[in-house]
Order: C-alpha cells, then structure tokens, then sequence
C-alpha cells in the first residue's frame, strides 16, 4: 500500500490524460523518474524514450543468463483526470491523496492503473530480493499517452523504438466480485475491442427566439436522433469471446447554440459518441455506413434538414484483436499461479472491453494479455482497488515470471 499510495500521488494532476483531442495532453515526466529510480534500484538497465517534451516512455530490463525468453510486463503512467473533485468523498476531496477505508482503497489511478503498478514493480523486487537469476530478460515497459490510445507510448515504442518481446503481461483492471455470494477473482483478457470517437453533425435553419415556428432547432432535430443512435445494431460478424458488451453507441458530448446568440435558436448541432465494443472485421467504414443508414432514414424526405458524420479530427481507429490462444504463454503460466494461489480456481478468459496498451503490443505480433487486480468498471469518481486482490496479483506476477522466464 505504501508505494501505491506515492505512486499514486506523484506528478498529479499533470498526469492526467483526457481522450478529449482538442484538450491538452498529460505531461507523465515526475512519475516516470520515479519508476525510472525504481526499476534501477532493482538493478534493471534503464532507458527513457519520448516524442514529445515531458513525456518519457520507461523501459527496464533486468537481463537473464540468456537461456529464456523475454517477458514484457506493461503499465501506463497517465490517468483519467478529475473534473469534479467535490465528489471524491472517499478521499476527503483530495482525489490523488490515497485514502484506505476497510480493505479498499481509494484515489484516482488505484484502479487505472498505479495500484496495479504496485503490485508488478513489487514482484521483481520480491525475486531480486531472493536473490533469483532468471534465464530469460525481465522488462518492464512503462508507458506514456495510454489514455490517448498510445500515439505518445506503446505506438512509437512499437513503431519507432522498436521494443520487442515474446509474451507481455499488462497489469491493467480484469478483477471482478460477486456482490451477492461475495464470490471474487481476476480474468485473464486474452483480446481486446477496438473503439472510436464520430461526430454527427445536423444542420437546421436559424431563426428568432420569438418565432420558434419559422425555425428548424438544430439541437430539437439532433436530440431525435439520440434514442435511434442508443439502440443501433451495427454489422458485424459474432466472434468468440464477445465483449462485456456488443458494439453500441455511448454519447458523450452535445454541443449547440453560439455565445451571443441566445437570442436565437442554433442551426447547427453537434453529437460526439464513443463506439465501443467494436469487433473483429468491423471498420470505421463500415460503422459510419451504419451510421448514415439509421440518420439518412430518419431524415429521409427532410430538404430542411442536412446532416454529416465524420471520425473526431486527431482521434484514433482502434481495431479489435485476435485473441492469444489459452493453450500458449502467458495464459498457461497465469493459469498455473493462479490455480496456485487461488485453491485450485481458474481464471475466466474474455475480450476486454476498454482499450489499453495491450492493444498495440498484439498488433506488433506479442502474444500480449491484460490481468490485474483493478476492478473492471472504471469508476469516474471515488475510484477504488482491493488491496486483498492486489497482494494476491503480486504474487501471481512473480511466480509467473518465474515460471516463463525459468530460473537459472
């Protein structure tokens, strides 16, 4: 608990990383000092990599006798920000003050992701503690921008740095619980769904505050599309292992009217909607034809009414991946610590629902899994992780480094 707590608070709230395009980026420079320090302490080589000022990517390896493969352990440095702060009562409305209340423990990044972090960066300490000499390399690759869906990180780490490794293991949210049988565990997300971020614009006429009647209200048009766009069936084929849930529409941001118009309606409304859940084979081609089916159908014979649908600029098309087969590694090491620790249960496999770096390291061909102690629900406010869970994920951590890597 004492190095998530000052994991948690460093560098914030510079770190954090909206995914909103048109808001400035995180700055992650404090935290990766600190993990940087960390990881050498631990007697690991590293080395920081950044494209843009004040971002840098850590990378450490702890080199083994050079009988085994590599094993990437991955994280993220930045965070969700906080925009409401007055909620965080959890944390005596200091949301990066780490608070404990019973076996949880609450401030923002506990969940996604420095508490996670914890629970890794302890795992090599406890065998570099023992004095273990792995045959394989250890690397622990920390990234930057992962909020942003990696342009910053594990892309340009991938694409640019060229970081390879056989299997990676990224210790982000796969937790779960029971309310009802109190019943618990970790899954083991094997796959992952893609997302993207489309704007649809609809366009009306203007007109007076006093004559509504000669108008086209661009957001009274827009808002009749809202209920269509929740219940949209996009076109896809079902894959194994679908997402917590299908491809659908959240709507995140309605934008219309003009400071120093309120005098008049607006002719001009903008939706911006998330589409998550996205799988395999499907395209951003074919979620705007989509799209434009359900909007051009329901303005259909409207000469009053125009509309557009394009991707949000400077945002990015994540693909869905295929998933890493449950009979290869990482997933059969995970499996046997965890059938260690946990009495004989077995982890669950699914495709995760959220995008994370994970993503981009089994597009570069790595056998790469999400497991971590976090719960897998992303709470906006008072954010918590099970301290419980994240003693147990540490000890997973280092008895499946061991068994992939092998000790000399």
């Amino acid at each position: 608990m004492k190095l998530a707590t000052q994991l948690i608070k460093t560098g914030q709230p510079m770190a954090s990383d909206p995914l909103d395009p048109d808001l400035p980026p995180a700055q992650e420079e404090a935290i990766a000092m600190l993990v940087a320090g960390k990881l050498e302490a631990l007697g690991m080589e590293v080395n920081t990599y950044e494209s843009m000022p004040h971002r840098p990517n850590v990378v450490g390896i702890l080199k083994g006798s050079g009988d085994g493969p590599v094993l990437m352990m991955n994280d993220h440095m930045d965070t969700y920000p906080v925009v409401e702060p007055h909620k965080w009562d959890k944390t005596n409305f200091d949301p990066f003050q780490a608070t404990r209340h019973g076996d949880l423990l609450y401030g923002r990044g506990t969940s996604d992701t420095r508490g996670n972090m914890a629970s890794a960066i302890l795992a090599a300490q406890a065998i570099v503690a023992e004095g273990v000499e792995l045959k394989g390399d250890l690397m622990y690759c920390l990234c930057v921008d992962e909020e942003r869906d990696g342009t910053h990180g594990s892309i340009y780490l991938m694409n640019e740095i060229g970081i390879q490794a056989d299997y990676s293991i990224t210790a982000e949210p796969t937790a779960w619980e029971n309310n009802n049988t109190a019943e618990w565990g970790m899954n083991i997300s094997v796959a992952n769904a893609g997302h993207c971020l489309i704007e649809i614009k609809v366009i009306g006429q203007k007109a007076h505050i006093w004559r509504p009647d000669t108008s086209n209200n661009a957001i009274v048009e827009a808002s009749s599309l809202i209920p269509l766009l929740q219940n949209i069936e996009f076109s896809y084929q079902p894959t194994e292992l679908m997402g917590h849930t299908n491809p659908c529409v959240t709507i995140v941001r309605i934008k219309g009217g003009l400071p120093g118009e309120m005098q008049f309606s607006p002719d001009e409304c903008q939706i911006t909607l998330a589409v998550v859940g996205i799988v395999p084979g499907m395209s951003l081609e074919s979620i705007v034809s989509d799209l434009n089916s359900v909007v051009g159908n329901h303005f259909s014979g409207r000469k009053d009414i125009t509309f557009s649908i394009n991707q949000v600029k400077d945002s990015l098309f994540v693909d869905a991946t295929d998933p890493v087969p449950e009979d290869q590694e990482p997933c059969v090491s995970i499996v046997n610590s965890y059938q260690k620790l946990m009495g004989g249960k077995t982890p669950i496999f699914n495709r995760k629902n959220a995008f994370n770096d994970t993503i981009r390291f089994r597009q570069a061909g790595i056998n790469a899994v999400t497991f971590g102690p976090g719960e897998d629900g992303w709470d906006p406010d008072n954010e918590s992780i099970s301290i419980p869970k994240a003693v147990l994920a540490a000890k997973i951590y280092a008895l499946t480094i061991l068994d992939i890597l092998g000790v000399k």
